[in-house]
């Protein structure tokens, strides 16, 4: 995988949905839609995983952090090589995920690392600079 930051790479697509169920169904539709779009073929190894990722992501902000945001926002990411996801928030909660403070097995975040990290990819959480919010990065090979 590339190592110059996802936020550089070529390709680029940010959607804002309401932190609502109805936008888990609507993510994984437009992750699919944005992937066929940008020519990454829907048989890849990583694509189911990162749609089961971005939308376990999206029903985390839905049930964890909607009193706080109203919206949700996903920022998609590509290369020839990598392809990229943030799923952002505006609630100041921080959850770990490594180590023995983060979700146990069955877990939401559990499977997320562990689908990530299965496919050789990574997931990163980045704090908003206003300590408000929060952006998880996934990055998984093409």
């Amino acid at each position: 995988m590339r190592t110059t930051p996802p936020e550089h790479w070529p390709l680029r697509h940010v959607l804002v949905l309401p932190t609502t169920g109805e936008s888990v169904r609507t993510v994984r539709e437009m992750t699919e839609l944005v992937l066929v779009e940008w020519g990454i073929d829907c048989r890849h190894p990583s694509v189911d995983p990162a749609l089961l990722i971005v939308s376990e992501l999206v029903t985390n902000s839905v049930r964890h952090a909607a009193a706080l945001s109203p919206t949700v926002t996903v920022t998609y990411v590509a290369s020839a090589d990598a392809l990229a996801f943030a799923v952002h928030d505006r609630h100041p909660y921080q959850p770990a995920l490594y180590g023995s403070l983060a979700g146990g097995p069955g877990s939401g975040l559990a499977t997320v690392v562990e689908l990530t990290m299965g496919l050789g990819g990574t997931a990163v959480l980045r704090g908003d600079a206003d300590g408000r919010g929060k952006s998880i990065w996934i990055t998984l090979p093409l």
